[in-house]
């Protein structure tokens, strides 16, 4: 699991609380039950409105694998790909029926199984191109989804205020309540804000971020398993392979390929 989203945002809200010690006051002081829930209340509701519902439930039925989503290993998808290519140059392609019941990656399993099939290559690239391609935009909405919400919280704190101050105006008469209630009136512009800029927006994000990072795997995937179905060669493979991943990307050592060829 990749810990930035969990720590950035433990980190951003423990700054707050840090600040509001460091003026001398209570942090009771801004945890009021009725802005919160008009500002987290009316901002899931303004983001129920602005999409579908089943776009708006898949959002947050997916937000728990977003949140401890974990960085796709590239290094060892090339060390299985090419370990598979070799396999098949020396083989035969009919040969790895029994290794792609084996492989992890789920997409990479399929591709390889619509291979041995017998897939046409242009077929096999439109298909895998295809799932990649709704991959995303199902991802790209379930970021709008948090993105959406995250602008209209600052908007619905700013609503929470404007109440507030409503209520401040009644009660006039009574001057001696009058900074407490200012005060409160307030706390829904600080949730408003903090929701949006340290909760939804950052997840929408998170999102967006991780969803790239998939697609990119599975790009990968795809050259790989074409390079496989054509019977190229193995250390060709592995050179293409490598020249798709990111800066930084340490290549598998050699003869790890091998092992997983021969496993």
């Amino acid at each position: 699991m990749d810990p930035a989203t969990l720590g950035g945002i433990a980190f951003a809200f423990s700054m707050v609380l840090l600040s509001i010690f460091l003026e001398g006051s209570s942090p009771m002081s801004v945890v009021l039950p009725a802005p919160m829930i008009l500002v987290i209340g009316g901002t899931i509701g303004a983001g129920l409105a602005s999409t579908t519902l089943k776009d708006f439930l898949h959002a947050f039925k997916t937000l728990k694998d977003w949140v401890t989503f974990k960085r796709p290993d590239l290094d060892t998808t090339v060390e299985v790909v090419v370990g598979l290519a070799d396999r098949a140059r020396r083989e035969g392609l009919l040969s790895l029926e029994d290794a792609a019941r084996t492989v992890e990656n789920p997409f990479l399993r399929s591709g390889l199984q619509a291979a041995i099939d017998g897939t046409d290559p242009d077929d096999l690239r439109e298909m895998l191109e295809d799932r990649i391609a709704s991959k995303k935009a199902q991802d790209k909405s379930t970021a709008k989804v948090f993105n959406n919400m995250g602008g209209y919280a600052p908007t619905i704190g700013i609503i929470g205020t404007v109440v507030s101050l409503v209520h401040v105006l009644e009660n006039l008469s009574n001057p001696d309540e009058l900074g407490h209630m200012i005060a409160a009136a307030f706390v829904a512009t600080l949730w408003g804000l903090l929701s949006a800029n340290l909760v939804w927006l950052p997840l929408g994000a998170r999102v967006n971020r991780a969803s790239e990072l998939e697609a990119a795997h599975m790009e990968l995937a795809v050259e790989g398993l074409l390079a496989i179905q054509s019977g190229a060669n193995p250390r060709l493979v592995g050179q293409r392979l490598r020249s798709l991943m990111p800066p930084g990307s340490e290549p598998p050592a050699e003869g790890k390929a091998g092992k997983k060829a021969a496993a």
